[in-house]
């Protein structure tokens, strides 16, 4: 992802995008574990793409992102239980 990009999103999307590559990020973790990774590589473009999207949500002068994904990772399960 290139930071143009991330530049074009705005605050709300970012939140999004910045929990989507955590869950990747996770989720290549766990292959690099079970050595089922075919790429190592993206785990490094992983973290760079999130410490893009912080930087960004900073460089805008968003305060409490960590609240803010808390948030909407909360909707979104009670959106599940819900529905």
């Amino acid at each position: 992802m290139k930071i143009t990009e991330i530049r074009d999103m705005n605050s709300n999307e970012l939140c999004t995008e910045l929990d989507r590559q955590r869950r990747r990020l996770f989720d290549l973790r766990a292959q690099s574990v079970t050595e089922k990774l075919a790429n190592p590589n993206l785990v490094t473009r992983t973290k760079r793409d999130i410490a893009r999207i912080f930087t960004v949500l900073r460089e805008r002068g968003e305060t409490a992102v960590e609240q803010r994904v808390h948030h909407l990772e909360a909707v979104a399960a009670r959106r599940n239980v819900g529905g």
